[in-house]
């Protein structure tokens, strides 16, 4: 399957900001034995592109999709790809995002283009975005995106921020492709200390929640 396939199926993917990252080849491990495959690994978190590498190098062990999140320039989705990034996430529109879009639409890889209004929920299809992230999604809430699937109807939009196993099939039932599984799911603590049964216990919950 490719990316959006696997999305749809599974319903959901992480998005890892922690200060660091102890080992990203067992961070992605433990998130699959909990049910999660797509795994984005974003720009906040220092060296990215050397987690990037550790974790695209071992995708086939652990069976991780794994992305790149935060990207907001196009030398930064340059070097992403470089280093195994499988598809590309943007908090936003900033004046680079077309150039993201093209980086990505070059190495042939999903690119998911950020956005809160409907207005920039067209620029992003425009630019070529295979599906489009609402942040932050909590701030509207589920019946948002039942709003947003009238004019849009079809389009893949995935709730991130605020997300949690609270609310999670609320957004789905509302629309959305898939969710966005935040600190609900990995904490920043767990990431730095490696504690790998704690992520993989918090993954089941959030996908048992689904």
């Amino acid at each position: 399957m490719n990316t959006l396939e696997l999305l749809r199926a599974d319903r959901v993917l992480t998005v890892v900001r922690a200060p660091e990252i102890s080992d990203a080849r067992d961070l992605c491990a433990a998130l699959v034995a909990g049910g999660i495959h797509v795994v984005e690994l974003t720009y906040t978190t220092p060296d990215l592109p050397r987690h990037l590498d550790r974790a695209a190098s071992t995708a086939a062990e652990t069976g991780a999709v794994v992305g790149a999140g935060t990207v907001q320039t196009a030398d930064q989705a340059t070097q992403a790809i470089n280093a195994g990034a499988q598809f590309l996430v943007t908090p936003g529109q900033g004046p680079e995002a077309a150039g993201v879009a093209e980086a990505a639409r070059a190495a042939g890889i999903p690119v998911v283009l950020g956005a809160f209004t409907p207005s920039e929920v067209m620029t992003a299809l425009a630019l070529g975005s295979t599906a489009v992230k609402i942040f932050p999604a909590h701030h509207l809430g589920p019946k948002y995106f039942k709003d947003l699937n009238g004019p849009f109807p079809g389009v893949p939009l995935i709730p991130s921020g605020g997300v949690n196993a609270t609310n999670a099939h609320d957004f789905l039932t509302a629309g959305a492709l898939a969710v966005s599984a935040g600190t609900d799911v990995v904490s920043p603590a767990d990431v730095a200390a490696a504690n790998w049964e704690s992520i993989t216990a918090k993954a089941k919950t959030f996908c048992a929640a689904l």
